[in-house]
């Protein structure tokens, strides 16, 4: 079998998908607008060849390339795994005739408009939403929906230009801010704890379920900068008070006709209990989130999405041992690393269960707090007791401070 794995180095998750795919046995072609001698060594090692294409986002240039190489060498599989260039591999696999995800398909897992119709004709409860592509349009949303409300880009992924109003004054603050987006969703804020429900699936069944709960919500994270987020990966998915979303997830892959690959969903639980859909990509999370997931699990997730996605199933024991948290941290002031202060004491308190410390080092440049959530790094901690790893996650993110100048 021959897969093509459209960036295969880019985003730095995706070479380890890519080492996934080579240890799965199957032939591996990268295509990618990155450069030869930039590919990461895990994605340089697993594949057979590499073709570098000036921009993957020249769709038809794209095709075209491929078409022709189609001509010299059998391709059996396209996959991608980051969210700009979904459409394009399933461009490519309709070009070919290949399995996977159509363009149909695919485009409600990048529209959230789209998605969301679908799955309010399905029956399945999502904030109420109204698209906009202009002022006038964002205005006349705004008074259906109602305050709070949420303004997001249509195809966005993760918090990128997503804003939270209470009022007409503070809409009017948001819309300069969101001015280079064509087309927004303006939704219904939905007040409740945020999860997520992640899946690597195969033939339409369920192989692994991971559920994270967000502390605190991305938006405020978003907001404040000397927040540090963390995400939970939980060890028990039986707890009661997760089956609603659960039971979502499931019915959303179903609605919408996922059957094969990494799934991230996010989903509301309100204080009633009602659970309530966010969002959902066919993919998997991001910001270090899958090695979130291989702690909590002691499992190489990449490699079981590589077997799933290839052969239909995972070849070892997918097991939840552990409550396993990141907490990102935020440098205080500007300019490079000078030094951290917590960390000796948290690691003299807890080193057992720290799984991972990936800080920037010492004089290294602050990161763009706005533009990336690892920010200026992370810890990993991971417990099987879920209050153990919640105080531990609670003091890195309270205790840990990186100063920069």
């Amino acid at each position: 079998m021959t897969v093509l794995m459209i960036s295969p180095g880019y985003p730095a998750e995706m070479a380890f998908f890519t080492r996934g795919l080579g240890q799965a046995g199957v032939r591996v072609i990268g295509l990618g607008d990155q450069s030869p001698d930039a590919l990461p060594a895990e994605a340089k090692g697993a594949l057979d060849h590499y073709v570098h294409t000036g921009s993957l986002a020249a769709e038809d240039h794209v095709v075209g390339l491929v078409r022709e190489m189609a001509r010299r060498i059998r391709i059996d599989q396209v996959e991608c795994l980051w969210e700009p260039y979904m459409v394009l591999a399933a461009r490519l696999r309709e070009e070919l005739g290949l399995p996977g995800l159509t363009v149909e398909q695919t485009v409600p897992f990048r529209d959230k408009e789209r998605m969301k119709q679908l799955l309010d004709a399905a029956g399945l409860r999502t904030p109420w939403h109204v698209a906009a592509r202009t002022v006038a349009e964002v205005w006349a949303a705004a008074e259906r929906v109602g305050y709070p409300l949420i303004v997001k880009p249509i195809d966005g992924a993760g918090s990128a230009d997503t804003y939270r109003a209470d009022s007409a004054v503070e809409l009017d603050a948001i819309l300069p801010m969101i001015r280079h987006v064509p087309q927004v969703s303006v939704e219904e804020f939905v007040e409740a704890e945020e999860f997520t429900y992640d899946t690597i699936c195969a033939g339409g069944n369920v192989l692994v379920e991971n559920i994270c709960q967000y502390h605190p919500r991305p938006l405020l994270t978003k907001i404040h900068e000397w927040v540090s987020p963390v995400t939970m990966a939980l060890r028990d998915l039986d707890e009661p008070g997760l089956q609603g979303g659960r039971e979502l997830g499931r019915a959303v892959l179903r609605a919408l006709g996922f059957t094969d690959g990494f799934t991230h969903m996010e989903w509301y639980r309100k204080a009633d209990g009602e659970v309530v859909f966010g969002e959902i990509g066919a993919r998997p999370p991001g910001a270090r989130t899958v090695d979130v997931m291989n702690y909590a699990t002691d499992a190489d997730l990449f490699s079981g999405w590589a077997h799933a996605v290839t052969h239909g199933s995972i070849p070892f024991p997918v097991e939840r041992r552990y409550n396993a948290a990141s907490i990102f941290k935020r440098a205080q002031g500007a300019g490079r690393i000078t030094h951290y202060e917590g960390l000796d004491r948290l690691l003299a308190e807890y080193g057992d269960h720290v799984a991972a410390i990936d800080l920037l080092p010492v004089g290294a440049p602050r990161r763009d707090w706005r533009a990336t959530l690892i920010a200026d790094g992370m810890v990993i901690i991971r417990h099987p007791e879920l209050p153990r790893a919640t105080e531990m996650a609670e003091r890195f993110a309270a205790d840990l401070h990186l100063f920069a100048s």
